[in-house]
């Protein structure tokens, strides 16, 4: 039929992209001039005090939940929570370097299925002198407090990414939920109004009237939430919005359940962390990371 003939060229399609990635990062990482090469590895100093001092706690004998939750902005009680995370100077120069490869005649793929601009940060060779250490030093002895279910203390891979939002670009983005454990999303500026996220059900827990609520962008701030709460982003009325999404994934959660398809993953093989499955090898530590087939 016409429908399976798409949902195949769109399986196959999804199967190139990591092939494609792979490309695009090598012409990247000989070609490309960066403008603030200092911005692609991770040092404290980008960090606000206020995160390094909420990551102390975290890391500190006897840390629990209701202690670290002094520290955070909670919203309801959908488990979402804003902290500091950058400078106001970090953002700044990082969202030059972007505009700079923006501008630039590399090679450029989307972000995800949904986003049409911003930057695949693995692409710029920023996984792992930068986003790798923020997950396992900085971001997992809080996911561990906040997510123990979700496999918040084994958080083994991300994904990551920019997004742009302006108005001759994405103006907004439609509901959803992310293929992650635990997602983190900072403002990074530029200077927009509007654009608000909301959030609705746990993506499991739906309810026949859902409640939605907003959250506002703060700079520099970041919002942590479960991957699987159902979210989108209302629409700019002015300026450039840019966020930084990082997908956090958990192998130990994820290789009993693949919940974007809610089904035992049935995986191939890729470069990099993949999806974040991981392949049982009979070895204490999995060697590689893979995509659901599906």
């Amino acid at each position: 039929s016409v429908v399976y003939l798409q949902i195949e060229a769109e399986v196959q399609r999804r199967k190139q992209l990591i092939h494609q990635s792979v490309e695009r990062r090598a012409i990247i990482s000989r070609c490309y001039k960066p403008k603030h090469p200092e911005v692609y590895t991770l040092q404290d100093s980008f960090l606000a005090p206020e995160f390094l001092e909420i990551v102390r706690f975290c890391t500190s004998p006897g840390a629990d939940l209701q202690g670290l939750l002094r520290y955070l902005e909670s919203f309801s009680d959908k488990r979402i929570y804003r902290l500091p995370v950058f400078t106001e100077e970090f953002c700044q120069a990082f969202v030059e370097e972007l505009e700079n490869f923006e501008q630039s005649d590399m090679p450029k793929g989307r972000p995800n299925t949904m986003n049409n601009y911003g930057v695949l940060l693995n692409e710029l060779g920023m996984d792992e002198p930068f986003l790798t250490p923020l997950r396992e030093r900085f971001l997992r002895p809080i996911t561990a407090l906040l997510y123990p279910e979700l496999g918040g203390a084994c958080l083994d891979s991300h994904k990551a990414f920019v997004v742009k939002y302006s108005l001759h670009e994405d103006l907004d983005l439609s509901s959803h939920y992310d293929n992650a454990e635990v997602t983190l999303n900072v403002s990074l500026g530029k200077e927009f109004t509007e654009g608000n996220l909301y959030f609705g059900d746990f993506n499991q827990d739906r309810s026949p009237v859902p409640q939605y609520i907003e959250v506002e962008h703060v700079g520099a701030r970041g919002l942590l939430h479960r991957g699987g709460q159902i979210h989108g982003a209302l629409p700019i009325a002015s300026g450039e919005r840019w966020n930084l999404i990082v997908w956090m994934r958990s192998s130990a959660v994820r290789n009993q359940l693949c919940h974007m398809c809610n089904r035992k993953p049935e995986l191939v093989e890729a470069e990099g962390f993949g999806d974040g499955f991981t392949e049982p090898l009979g070895e204490a530590e999995p060697q590689t990371v893979n995509l659901c087939a599906l």
